[in-house]
């Protein structure tokens, strides 16, 4: 690749605004820098276009979705160049760890696997200054809710926007808030608390799933409101899924779990080519065109869910089980 521009390709949540942030104070005195932040469904279009354009790229927290993208990643890469995508999610490790093209690590957030990257190889890099706000991304990340810095920044993101709080991480690194940005953020997730409230009054919820509609919780909400429902209800469902519709027109359903389902809910349903989607076992997304109804949707993930509990159930159903039971009706 030719380096006369790097282009910075990254998720919108904290752990992919901590990843660009990091890339972008290492290639500040380097060379002119574009970054975009995008989703799943916009990753494989950005990559295709810098390989065209020779662009130095770095893409964080993302994977690509078409192998059509896959197969010329795997033709323009030279053995000799640096690894150029930094992943953490499970369905990305269990496809593709052997591509010399990437660094994938699912015990740490994507930020923590390229900050470690990073600082092995150039330790002087004015990215170092962002070692706190890294750790802080990865406990929200990973879900660990060990510090309470990390729904705070999650909040910013919320209020400012993905790119405005990137801009904030470029003009100054520094992982503690201001005083009239922690005041904000903390009055923003009192409000969330009461749509909290709201949206556990008028979800549908059942056994399984806990399905919230497009309107009910703002983004950023997903990851504190699944918590709520999977650690505080008594008889929490498997699945906790919250749907938006973006402004392009398609999907967005943000899955959360806590024994693996969400992982293969997606494993399930995503297709390549009209549905999309990766992550973790218990946190991931999946984005649906737009011509889908949330009824549509929702039956979708049902289905996906009784057909993975079905399959564990007759997984689990061994010889010795079988024998037991014949052994039962004979002495009956």
């Amino acid at each position: 690749m030719t380096a006369n521009i790097c282009h910075i390709i990254s998720h919108t949540d904290l752990d992919g605004i901590t990843a660009a942030a990091v890339a972008w104070h290492h290639y500040r005195d380097i060379m002119p820098i574009k970054v975009s932040l995008t989703g799943y469904g916009g990753v494989d279009e950005l990559v295709l276009e810098s390989l065209k354009a020779e662009e130095e790229v770095v893409v964080l927290d993302l994977f690509c979705q078409k192998e059509r993208t896959i197969e010329e990643i795997d033709r323009h890469f030279r053995e000799d160049s640096s690894p150029f995508l930094f992943d953490h999610h499970e369905t990305t490790a269990q496809r593709y760890a052997n591509r010399p093209w990437l660094v994938v690590d699912t015990s740490m957030c994507a930020a923590q696997v390229y900050f470690n990257w990073i600082i092995h190889r150039y330790p002087q890099t004015p990215a170092s200054s962002l070692a706190d706000l890294v750790v802080i991304a990865n406990d929200r990340d990973l879900w660990l809710n060990e510090k309470e810095e990390s729904r705070l920044w999650q909040a910013m993101i919320t209020l400012c926007g993905p790119e405005s709080i990137l801009m904030r991480l470029t003009a100054n690194p520094s992982s503690k808030l201001r005083s009239f940005e922690e005041k904000a953020a903390r009055y923003f997730i009192e409000r969330q608390e009461n749509r909290f409230i709201r949206a556990l009054n008028i979800i549908g919820h059942s056994k399984d799933i806990a399905f919230v509609e497009d309107g009910i919780l703002e983004f950023g909400d997903v990851s504190d409101f699944g918590g709520l429902v999977l650690d505080r209800l008594e008889n929490p469902p498997f699945l906790v899924a919250v749907a938006a519709r973006r402004a392009i027109g398609d999907w967005v359903l943000s899955l959360r779990s806590r024994s693996g389902m969400a992982g293969k809910v997606v494993g399930i349903l995503r297709d390549g080519k009209k549905v999309r989607g990766g992550g973790h076992d218990d946190s991931a997304a999946l984005y649906f065109p737009p011509f889908y109804s949330q009824d549509q949707i929702k039956n979708s993930l049902y289905t996906a869910v009784q057909t993975i509990r079905e399959r564990e159930r007759s997984v689990g159903t061994n010889l010795g089980d079988l024998l037991r039971a014949a052994m039962g009706e004979d002495h009956s």
